[in-house]
């Protein structure tokens, strides 16, 4: 099992860059795949991204392509997420989760362990 625990969440402007960090602990973490989910008020958890173990695979949901850069740094057990040009609907809880295997599927399936979440709002 690992321990997630993200942080860098806050209120920001619509435009404005925000970037979320998620520390593992527990378990080996360049062993694991990592995904970014989100859930928004009233809405299901949805797939943001996804990075393989190295970093060499990545996938990212249409909604969020070439907005926001999944990255990790194995030397020091944390995955980020940098996200830029904030829209108010990427209001919402994220999550950070970690997974045995790398999948491109964007489904939540794979992730064995998940982090309590950081809140982003985002305002017009």
């Amino acid at each position: 099992q690992v321990q997630l625990v993200e942080s860098g969440g806050g209120l920001v402007q619509a435009g404005d860059s925000l970037t979320l960090s998620c520390a593992a602990s527990g378990r080996t973490f360049n062993n694991l795949a990592m995904g970014w989910f989100r859930q928004a008020p009233g809405k299901e958890r949805e797939f943001v991204a996804a990075i393989s173990w190295t970093g060499a695979l990545t996938n990212y949901a249409d909604s969020v392509k070439g907005r926001f850069t999944i990255s990790r740094d194995n030397a020091k057990n944390i995955l980020y997420l940098q996200m830029n040009s904030l829209k108010p609907e990427d209001t919402a809880v994220y999550y950070c989760a970690a997974s045995t295997f790398y999948s491109a599927d964007g489904t939540d399936a794979p992730y064995d362990d998940w982090g309590q979440g950081t809140q982003v709002t985002v305002s017009s």
